[in-house]
């Protein structure tokens, strides 16, 4: 290859990776909540520290993770620092992706826009917290991502069931929910009805 060339390859590729991104990014919407969102404020200092993901309905970049979970801190300006911890296999260490939320104004911590590569960022919703803040719903505004959070990492077959009917009714697939294996001889798999 001529050196000429290699430039030109090179821009080439990262204009096709920023398309890839920029076509994977929810697009920008006027805050709002959706009429099936709950309406009481999410308590943000209750919510922070771990959670983990017992099942979603995934984006590319979560497919093939294992014990993933998400972390959160308040910080003092208000955002959020929000950790995405996983495994490719389980006798491999953690690897963590640091990104940063931001709680849209007039949501009452519902409504979060999520950065993890500037300048992509997208919105996720608060859909649903218990009243002991040990599990939680969320999703995108339009429902195509969504996440079942534990404080647990291991929930029982019909604790799961409930809460994939529950997120259900808020709009989200319940068909395309899958576990996500957070121990060794979970498996990837449907909710059970």
């Amino acid at each position: 290859m001529r050196a000429t060339a290699r430039p030109a390859l090179l821009a080439a590729s990262i204009a096709a990776l920023a398309l890839t991104l920029a076509a994977c990014q929810t697009p920008p919407e006027t805050p709002r909540r959706p009429a099936d969102a709950a309406t009481a404020p999410v308590d943000l200092e209750r919510f922070m520290g771990t959670w983990y993901v017992v099942a979603n309905v995934p984006y590319f970049f979560e497919n093939g993770k294992l014990a993933t979970r998400d972390v959160y801190r308040l910080r003092p300006d208000g955002r959020i620092d929000n950790d995405f911890v996983f495994k490719k296999a389980f006798d491999e260490p953690d690897r963590t992706w640091n990104g940063v939320s931001t709680i849209v104004e007039g949501s009452g911590g519902r409504e979060w826009k999520v950065q993890f590569i500037w300048p992509f960022s997208t919105r996720m919703q608060v859909l649903d917290v218990a009243p002991d803040y040990s599990t939680a719903l969320l999703a995108t505004p339009d429902r195509k991502l969504a996440w079942i959070f534990s404080r647990e990492p291991v929930m029982d077959e019909a604790r799961l069931a409930a809460l994939a009917t529950r997120i259900a009714a808020h709009g989200v697939d319940r068909t395309a929910l899958r576990r996500v294996p957070q121990v060794e001889g979970q498996a990837v798999a449907p909710i059970a009805p």
